[in-house]
Order: structure tokens, then C-alpha cells, then sequence
């Protein structure tokens, strides 16, 4: 009974993989990009590694991840708008500077005066 519920568990539910392409790894700043992500759909998405597993709405959940440059992740979304999570997670993943990568929630940098 326990893997006919896992198998069901499991329909629905889209996959890909990433790699971590910053050459400081997985950062405070790019966690802070993909949780703005991870909150602008109605679908569950997680990045699992080896080690654990991140829900994507979570910085600190993100960051545990420990991930370094070249890690390969998995991503999982499950819902109705999955297949677009993916896709915006990718695109995150994509840039090659964290700067480059869209800000999904605008702009809010500011530059601070000089002193």
C-alpha cells in the first residue's frame, strides 16, 4: 500500500535539473531570488540535493543547501502552475551573475550617500 502512495505522489509532478553557476556557490542573494520565486506560484517547488532537500520558499531552507560551484540540484515543483516554476527557477540558474538574473519582484536597491 505504502508504494502504490508514493507512486501517486509522484504523478503530476514535474522535474529538472540545475547547476550551481556562481563561482561563490549558492549565496545569501541568489537564495533571496529564488524564494521571491518560489512565492510568485501557487505550486510547491523544492531543490533537493544529495543532502537534503530546500523548499523553495524559504531563504534559510535554500541556504542549507550548502551548495558550491558546479553542485548539481534537482528541482520539483508540484501544482497547477509547475511547469512555469520551473522554468523561472531556470532561468535564476541561468544567469551568469546573480546581477543578470531577473528580479522577479523589481528593483529595490538603493544606493546609499557617500560618506
Amino acid at each position: 500500500m505504502n508504494q502504490t502512495r508514493r507512486r501517486k505522489s509522484h504523478q503530476g509532478m514535474k522535474r529538472s535539473k540545475v547547476v550551481v553557476p556562481w563561482r561563490e556557490g549558492l549565496l545569501l542573494h541568489q537564495a533571496v531570488k529564488l524564494a521571491q520565486v518560489g512565492l510568485r506560484f501557487r505550486s510547491v517547488v523544492f531543490l533537493k540535493r544529495r543532502q537534503g532537500v530546500a523548499d523553495l520558499r524559504s531563504v534559510l531552507s535554500i541556504l542549507t543547501l550548502c551548495a558550491t560551484l558546479g553542485t548539481a540540484l534537482v528541482v520539483e515543483a508540484r501544482g497547477a502552475d509547475e511547469q512555469d516554476a520551473i522554468q523561472a527557477v531556470q532561468q535564476v540558474f541561468s544567469a551568469p551573475n546573480p546581477s543578470d538574473s531577473p528580479d522577479p519582484v523589481g528593483s529595490r536597491r538603493t544606493s546609499r550617500p557617500a560618506q
